[in-house]
């Protein structure tokens, strides 16, 4: 057969593998109980090869789980054992360090059989709602506290659950059927891949990955070098001020691009935190590939092969390095500004194509809702809320309202978060002027108004930043708007840890706005017109465009 027949015949297949983990991917969010995962898509799936090398991923899926994951089924080998590897296993695990970051990620890996043999993984990894300990904040002092640690363990072996593993973990988390339904939901979108797996490679007449394994690997590896060589060589240097849980945290990165690969080192940030803000470095990596490629190599589909020429390092024990056993439980807060760190690095080698910073790390709001008086026989309810704020603007384009940049999860729709339990959601709507000015204007954040329903009370675990820190313009544009957390009568609470909401009052999120692009006075007089009509300004904020003398025309 003709070389470029071959191609075409592994392009083929390829794009075929991608599909199988799509469809791996939509099963777990068709048979998932976690809310998250259901509606927003918080979750990742993939097929990794016998050396745990991750050949495809589903689109459907967070950055963070996905590159974590991409490093973690190599884990799952090498503490399994691959003489205790049987068709009919399943494993998992939710250890920070070799998952996802931290406890309510579930890893399961699954071994795939085809004819007796293996052939290679499938993995998969969701946020679970709850998984014991203090529940889903920043408060605790160390990882013990922060829930239910699972080593990597079995399952199930030889197609028999591993029903010690589901009675500890029943009576160490509060929602114990959903947590448990969450495990299986795992379990069954690997085994989705696994069977569509056996069909492809019966269609193709393939006895295993090794052939289509290799050409994708190598033609990953091969783009994304070529991209390399044709950037500037050099080392450039960028840092951010965030607010941290009781003092402010500095972020630094040197990004260094050569011929033959990336290097972002994290030297210069800040120690850890003694609450649970800190982040294992594989999430940082995680997040800091993923940077890299949405401007580097966006094209270049995601695998071991495409992720290998970044390298990420960090000084041992700063907060984008965290050390077993330093609290973990909201890492994604600060391993979501990882990627404005290394684009803001990135900016000043490729200028014109890197946006402003943005609102970037998402407003999770977990609510522990219940009932005021314990003889009406009325259930509390544990509720996750993904909420996020603004992006930055692009050089040739305005930034995204109300979108999460860099994780990428789905807006959770009103109804199902009521849904879950006694809560009301009395607004959602975009925050008039958040969204920092320039010749591209930054996305707006949201208005959020919650209350509990009649008979309830909660509390609720703040994990909120860019309250004193808000996302920088670029170029000239403007900041965004910081945001904020209050009651409804004006009082101000923390951007992170727990709190109450009196029986009666109302939560209000401001959420933060991205920075704006470019001097505000070359915006376009159509364009500020817009904004004002359709309420993103008002006349009043508008002022900031009159170098345009047609702006508030």
């Amino acid at each position: 057969m003709h070389q470029s027949m071959i191609d075409i015949h592994m392009q083929v297949m390829w794009n075929r593998l991608i599909s199988v983990v799509e469809e791996q991917a939509q099963t777990l969010i068709r048979t998932a109980f976690s809310t998250s995962v259901r509606e927003a898509g918080d979750l990742s799936a993939g097929v990794f090869d016998l050396k745990g090398r991750m050949l495809a991923q589903a689109v459907t899926g967070t950055p963070g789980h996905v590159n974590a994951m991409a490093e973690s089924v190599a884990h799952f080998i090498a503490d399994i054992g691959p003489d205790n590897v049987f068709e009919g296993d399943v494993y998992v695990t939710n250890d920070p360090w070799k998952g996802t970051g931290h406890l309510h990620d579930i890893t399961v890996v699954t071994p795939s059989f085809h004819q007796g043999q293996l052939v290679g993984y499938f993995a998969s990894t969701a946020h679970v709602v709850d998984i014991g300990g203090r529940g889903f904040g920043p408060d605790a002092r160390e990882v013990y506290e922060e829930g239910l640690f699972i080593p990597i363990m079995k399952f199930a072996e030889r197609g028999t659950l591993n029903s010690t593993l589901l009675h500890i973990l029943r009576n160490n988390v509060r929602e114990s059927d959903k947590v448990v339904g969450d495990f299986h939901a795992l379990a069954a979108c690997n085994e989705t891949g696994h069977r569509r797996l056996l069909d492809m490679l019966t269609e193709f007449k393939l006895d295993d990955l090794s052939t289509i394994g290799e050409f994708i690997l190598k033609n990953s590896r091969e783009a994304t070098l070529e991209r390399l060589r044709d950037l500037p060589h050099g080392s450039w240097h960028y840092s951010l001020d965030l607010d941290g849980y009781d003092e402010p945290v500095h972020l630094a990165a040197a990004l260094t691009i050569g011929p033959e690969g990336v290097l972002v080192d994290f030297d210069g940030t800040s120690g850890m935190s003694k609450f649970g803000i800190n982040v294992p470095l594989v999430y940082a990596k995680a997040y800091a590939c993923y940077g890299i490629k949405c401007v580097v190599a966006p094209d270049i589909p995601n695998n071991s092969a495409s992720l290998a020429p970044f390298d990420v390092v960090a000084p041992e024990g700063c907060i984008l390095n965290a050390r077993r056993p330093a609290p973990v439980a909201v890492r994604h807060v600060l391993g979501h500004f990882v990627p404005d760190l290394v684009l803001g690095a990135l900016h000043q080698a490729l200028p014109g194509q890197v946006p402003a910073e943005g609102a970037s790390a998402l407003w999770n709001l977990h609510m522990s809702v219940r009932p005021v008086s314990e003889q009406t026989g009325n259930k509390g309810a544990e509720i996750l809320m993904f909420n996020s704020g603004g992006s930055g603007a692009r050089a040739a384009l305005d930034g995204l309202n109300a979108t999460a940049f860099p994780s990428g999860v789905h807006t959770m729709p009103i109804e199902a978060t009521e849904n879950v339990g006694p809560v009301i959601i009395w607004r959602k709507e975009l925050r008039e002027g958040s969204g920092g000015a320039g010749a591209q204007r930054g996305g707006l954040g949201q208005m959020i108004e919650i209350e509990a329903a009649d008979g309830y009370s909660f509390r609720f675990s703040a994990m909120f930043d860019r309250l004193s820190h808000p996302a920088r313009g670029r170029n000239g544009g403007l900041d965004g708007a910081s945001g904020k957390v209050e009651l409804d009568d004006g009082t101000v609470l923390k951007g992170k840890g727990l709190q109450f909401v009196p029986v009666g009052r109302r939560l209000v999120l401001s959420l933060p706005g991205g920075g704006g692009y470019g001097d505000p006075s070359s915006r376009p007089a159509e364009a500020v017109s817009h904004d004002i009509t359709h309420g993103y300004i008002t006349e009043e904020q508008a002022v900031v465009y009159d170098g345009n003398s047609g702006a508030r025309e």
